[in-house]
């Protein structure tokens, strides 16, 4: 026995521990102790993956005519010349009895026209289909480019270290706004060239109701609220270019990083699932694009549409 120690008995245990303190909280503070402790040991691992991310702002490469290139432009004009060379390649000139190459770019647009039309209508889609199409492809390509070998990793030696020379365009805020204010021009230009002003303003404040049915007081008072909603609706018309721009940018730019952090982690098998992920991603992406300036113009194009079906049905 150790000299100055009290001895152990079986009613009391050691006399300098209190039992009392062995409460069920002190037991489960330190078990947490462990996974705390766990995660205090992957920072520096989660910091270092993290600081390999995408940058946020894009590098500007070169200038011309004073007017800076950044490697997302870059990006964009190199996929542009690949969409144009692809379909010139597939297609050529178009034939009655397509090739294959043709057969296959016919059918993708099939396809797509297909989802389309219910939303613009038969009598839009013809007209609004090409910018429609061009949305879904360029913006499709763009998000898969992430995951193309060399993009994000082909590195010049600039003033200030390593830069970038290639990223995704769209992880880049700049082109997913510009990107919607394409979309929102396009809405403005077929909603005033196809449907006219005054629909356009009938159906933002217009009163809907039925002014026989409902008697000629409660049609007055509806029609401040009408009034009402259609300041709403204008505000969110307005808001179309933060909603669309933001949207694609953070779930590009977002799993950019995730690739990026997924690598420092756990090379190799992890990155290749997430990769397989951003394909899903950035497929589902460029459709609810092309989706939502679709519904857009359908909105206010489709209407006298679906009113004469109505009519034609009765």
């Amino acid at each position: 026995m150790t000299k100055g120690v009290p001895p152990y008995s079986k009613e009391g245990g050691f006399p300098w521990v209190d039992p009392s303190a062995l409460n069920h909280s002190t037991i489960c503070s330190r078990v947490r102790m462990r996974p705390l402790f766990t995660i205090v040991a992957l920072i520096p691992t989660l910091a270092w993956a993290n600081a390999e991310g995408v940058n946020p702002k894009a590098t500007d490469l070169f200038d011309i005519g004073g007017i800076p290139v950044s490697n997302s432009i870059l990006t964009t004009w190199i996929l542009a010349a690949v969409i144009i060379i692809a379909i010139r390649v597939l297609v050529g000139t178009p034939k009655i009895i397509p090739s294959k190459g043709q057969a296959l770019v016919e059918s993708m647009a099939s396809g797509l026209r297909e989802a389309l039309e219910p939303i613009v209508g038969k009598s839009m889609i013809g007209k609004v289909f090409p910018t429609l199409c061009g949305f879904f492809i360029f913006i499709l390509l763009m998000n898969w480019s992430g995951l193309l070998p060399g993009v994000g990793t082909i590195k010049y030696q600039g003033e200030h270290g390593w830069l970038e020379a290639i990223r995704p365009a769209t992880s880049d805020l700049n082109t997913t706004l510009a990107l919607s204010i394409i979309s929102f021009a396009a809405w403005t230009y077929f909603v005033l060239r196809y449907a006219g002003f005054k629909v356009l303003i009938f159906d933002l404040f217009g009163n809907k109701a039925d002014k026989k049915e409902i008697g000629f007081p409660m049609w007055i008072m509806l029609s401040f609220i009408f009034l009402g909603v259609g300041g709403i609706e204008v505000v969110s018309i307005a808001f179309r270019l933060i909603s669309l721009s933001f949207r694609l940018y953070g779930n590009v730019f977002g799993g950019e990083n995730l690739i990026h952090s997924l690598g420092g982690i756990a090379p190799y098998v992890v990155p290749a699932v997430a990769g397989l992920l951003e394909v899903l991603v950035g497929l589902i992406q460029a459709f609810v694009f092309t989706l939502l300036s679709a519904v857009y113009i359908g909105l206010i194009c489709n209407h006298e549409g679906g009113h004469a079906e109505d009519e034609h049905a009765h």
